[in-house]
C-alpha cells in the first residue's frame, strides 16, 4: 500500500511540474472542442488515452 501511495504523490508532481513548465495538459491536438451559440462541448479523447497509456505503465511497474 505504502508502494502505490508513493507512485501517486510522484504522479502528482510530475504532473505539477508539467503544468507549471507550460506543458497543455487536458489540451492536447486531438482533443474534441464544438463551440455553438452560447455552449461549448469538450471531449479530450486524446488526453484520455494518454492517461490510460501512463497509468497502465505505472500499473506494470508496480507489479513487478
Amino acid at each position: 500500500m505504502a508502494r502505490v501511495l508513493i507512485v501517486i504523490g510522484a504522479v502528482f508532481i510530475v504532473a505539477g511540474l508539467l503544468i507549471k513548465l507550460g506543458v497543455p495538459i487536458g489540451r492536447l491536438p486531438g482533443d474534441i472542442v464544438v463551440q455553438r451559440g452560447s455552449g461549448t462541448f469538450y471531449f479530450p479523447i486524446v488526453t484520455c488515452i494518454v492517461v490510460s497509456v501512463v497509468l497502465s505503465l505505472v500499473a506494470i511497474f508496480l507489479r513487478r
